[in-house]
C-alpha cells in the first residue's frame, strides 16, 4: 500500500483501542465517539482482509495479525509525536502524572513550584491513584508508586526507600514516654486499608506481639489526620510525616526503618523530552529523602530512649 493511501485515522483508532484495551477508552483519547472508533476499525479490517480483534465487544482480544501490527504502529505514532514536539516546541506540552494520593498532597505538590519555575512551558496534570497501573493502557505519562517489584516494559527510576515507623501526637504520649516498642500496645492503633498489614509487619520486625484491634480509615490521609488529632498511633512512611514532625504535631518514638519497598517513578521507553525532564526532576527532588534508610527517634526534649 502506498504511503498516500494509508488509512491513518483507522490506524490511530486501532492502535489506541489495542493499547488501552477498550473502544470507549480509545474514543476518549481520540475525542471521538465509540461508534466512530468501531467504524474505523471495521473499515481497517475490511481493507486489510484480516480480523484484528477476537472475542466479545466487552472483552477484546488481539488476533495474531493485530499482535504483529500493534508494536510497530505504537512506535510509529510515538515517533511522529516526538517529531512534532521537537519542531513545534513544548508550548502546550502536558505531562499527566498518576501519584499515590497522600504522597501527592504531602510531598509532590509542595515541591511542584520548583519544576514549574524551571519548566514554565510544561503543564503537569495530577491524578491520585494508589492501585497498580499499566502505562500502555493508561492516559498517564508518569506513575509514582511504591513496592518491591514493578511491571516489565517500563523504565523504573528509583526515588527513595520506604522507611516507616509509629507516629503519635504529643498529647497522647504516656507519662514517662515510650521506651520500648511493646508499649505501643497500650495505645489505640490506627490502620488504613492502603496498607492493611503495616502494623503486623512492624511488630514482627520488632520481635513483639501487638493487639491489632483499632480504628481503620479508608485513606492514608485520614489516618494521619486522626493521629495528629490524638485519636491513636499510626504507622507511616517518613516522607508523609516529615513536616508534621518538624512542626511538633507528631512524634516518632522509635524512628523509621526501611521495609524493603521503594518509591519509584515509572514511564514508558521512548518517552518524549518533557516526560524525561520531569522524571529527572523527581529523582533530583527525592535526593535528600532518598538517603533515609533508618531515621533516629523523634521525641520530646525531656525524653530519651534507653541505651
Amino acid at each position: 500500500m502506498k504511503r498516500g493511501a494509508l488509512p491513518l485515522n483507522a490506524l490511530r483508532a486501532f492502535e489506541s483501542t489495542a493499547r488501552l484495551g477498550t473502544m470507549t477508552a480509545a474514543a476518549n483519547e481520540l475525542c471521538v465517539t465509540h461508534s466512530a472508533v468501531s467504524r474505523q476499525i471495521k473499515g481497517l479490517e475490511n481493507l486489510l482482509g484480516v480480523r484484528l480483534f477476537e472475542g466479545s465487544r466487552t472483552r477484546l482480544v488481539l488476533s495474531d495479525q493485530a499482535k504483529r501490527l500493534l508494536p510497530q504502529l505504537t512506535l510509529a505514532f510515538d515517533a511522529i509525536q516526538e517529531a512534532v514536539y521537537q519542531v513545534g516546541g513544548t508550548q502546550n506540552d502536558v505531562v499527566s502524572v498518576s501519584c499515590l494520593g497522600t504522597l501527592t498532597m504531602r510531598w509532590l505538590i509542595p515541591m511542584l513550584h520548583d519544576f514549574r519555575n524551571h519548566n514554565p512551558e510544561v503543564e503537569i496534570r495530577l491524578s491520585a491513584d494508589d492501585g497498580p497501573i499499566d502505562l500502555r493502557r493508561s492516559t498517564a505519562d508518569v506513575a509514582i508508586r511504591v513496592g518491591r517489584q514493578f511491571g516489565k516494559g517500563v523504565v523504573v527510576t528509583p526515588l527513595f526507600e520506604d522507611a516507616v515507623g509509629p507516629v503519635l501526637s504529643p498529647r497522647i504520649l504516656p507519662e514517662g514516654g515510650l521506651t520500648e516498642p511493646a508499649q505501643i500496645g497500650s495505645l489505640p492503633l490506627l490502620h488504613t486499608r492502603t496498607r492493611a498489614g503495616a502494623w503486623e509487619d512492624w511488630a514482627a520486625a520488632q520481635g513483639i506481639s501487638l493487639n491489632l484491634n483499632g480504628s481503620e480509615f479508608e485513606h492514608f490521609y485520614f489516618m494521619l489526620e486522626a493521629a495528629i488529632a490524638g485519636l491513636g498511633v499510626a504507622i507511616a512512611p517518613i516522607v508523609l510525616v516529615r513536616d508534621d514532625i518538624a512542626a511538633g504535631r507528631l512524634l516518632a518514638p522509635f524512628g523509621f526503618s526501611a521495609n524493603g519497598m521503594q518509591y519509584v517513578a515509572l514511564n514508558l521507553p521512548g518517552a518524549r523530552v518533557s516526560i524525561l525532564r520531569f522524571v529527572s526532576w523527581l529523582a533530583s527532588a527525592a535526593g535528600p529523602t532518598g538517603s533515609l534508610g533508618s531515621v533516629k527517634p523523634v521525641l520530646p526534649k525531656h525524653q530519651s530512649l534507653k541505651p
